[in-house]
């Protein structure tokens, strides 16, 4: 049932668990952060940090994964509106990040809490080396007392390498950065059942699964028209995170003092499976595929039931573009998407290894072909509830 738990208290003792957990992130979207008119409102802004920072001279650490800088250069480039074009985009980035850390940083230092900017973008956390360097630089920001602040350095992104919205970045950085817990604040302090205004919506306390959620319709865009997030990719994020060991709650901005001291607010989401590696728990949730491969029977049964890896032997049809190293869905005879994963081969090279064993194509083809479809590493399943 809808808002249930097996286990009555779960809630209390979600929620205690996030008083008392020693690293958590904390995102906050851009509809948190700005009037009415879209620049930023330096008041949210710090009555944001002032919870923040008495939780972190409390000894907790925080990472603040921070919307907002867009919204904070629209003002001073004479924009009324979120730009829709990716260049206008950009620049009002460009100008907005350094006002939005100036406000942080004002804010911060009220409580002797000096902010570390941290700007991502996809590569960085979906790429080993640059994975382990971010890793590194917010655990070093840590370690010496600063508090990171991380959004997408949406002045270079690009549409085909951008998060899409912080909500999944934040999920990313909650597993890159081993956070014992993820909030996600919006203008929403909570899941509903229905739309929030409406009196016979009631409040969902406890997301145990994906399942619990039903036919419950999501929301768009939050209400401040700055964002690009919406109830839907929070959503997205506090299921990401419970799918890889890590619980979240989802309120609004105005309750963060009550989630962060332990209060029984907001929608929790429980921990569904245990921690995946960072590239499992990207080709699962985030990855975009270029195409497909589809697979017989007993590849389906070596796949799902052996966690082996995808042999050509088992490849009946390729579809779409793609090239060695680009992320694919797995489809089964009956065209159902069973699996994603990061191909060895093109679109191109497949058609001639459909069918044959290791062993014939390195015979037929050289010894560049005597390896698998898709590694198991490499590979995700995605038809099943904690999936590989």
């Amino acid at each position: 049932m809808i808002g249930s738990h097996p286990a009555a208290s779960e809630p209390a003792s979600a929620c205690t668990d996030i008083a008392t957990a020693r690293r958590i992130v904390v995102k906050v979207g851009s509809s948190s952060l700005t009037s009415l008119d879209g620049g930023l409102d330096e008041a949210k802004l710090i009555a944001l940090t002032d919870v923040i920072g008495a939780h972190r001279a409390a000894g907790h650490e925080v990472i603040l994964v921070s919307s907002g800088a867009i919204a904070a250069g629209l003002e001073p480039m004479g924009l009324n509106k979120r730009p829709r074009d990716l260049a206008t985009q950009q620049a009002a980035a460009g100008v907005g990040q350094g006002l939005l850390m100036a406000a942080y940083t004002r804010a911060l230092g009220r409580y002797d809490l000096v902010p570390g900017q941290v700007l991502l973008s996809a590569d960085d956390l979906i790429r080993r080396t640059q994975y382990k360097n971010a890793q590194r630089a917010i655990d070093k920001l840590l370690a010496l007392g600063t508090m990171p602040i991380v959004n997408e350095n949406d002045a270079v992104a690009t549409e085909e390498i951008r998060f899409g919205d912080n909500d999944r970045l934040a999920a990313l950085v909650a597993h890159l950065s081993h956070a014992d817990a993820l909030v996600l604040l919006s203008d929403i302090d909570a899941l509903y059942s229905g739309p929030p205004n409406l009196p016979d919506s009631v409040r969902i306390e406890t997301v145990a699964s994906i399942d619990d959620l039903g036919d419950i319709a999501i929301g768009g865009v939050g209400t401040a028209g700055t964002g690009t997030g919406g109830m839907a990719t929070k959503v997205e994020a506090a299921l990401m995170v419970a799918d890889s060991g890590i619980p979240a709650v989802l309120t609004s901005a105005e309750k963060v003092a009550s989630v962060l001291g332990g209060d029984q607010v907001g929608t929790w989401f429980s921990v569904t499976h245990k921690r995946r590696g960072t590239r499992l728990l990207w080709l699962r949730h985030l990855a975009r595929t270029f195409g497909s491969v589809t697979i017989d029977g007993g590849a389906e049964t070596a796949v799902l039931s052996r966690g082996t890896s995808l042999l050509a032997a088992g490849v009946s049809g390729v579809s779409g573009d793609f090239e060695a190293g680009d992320p694919i869905e797995i489809r089964n005879s009956d065209g159902e998407v069973i699996a994603r994963g990061m191909t060895n081969f093109s679109s191109d090279e497949l058609p001639a290894m459909f069918g044959h064993s290791t062993d014939e194509l390195g015979a037929r083809l050289g010894n560049d072909y005597r390896k698998e479809v898709i590694h198991r590493n490499d590979l995700v399943l995605t038809h099943v509830s904690g999936g590989r």
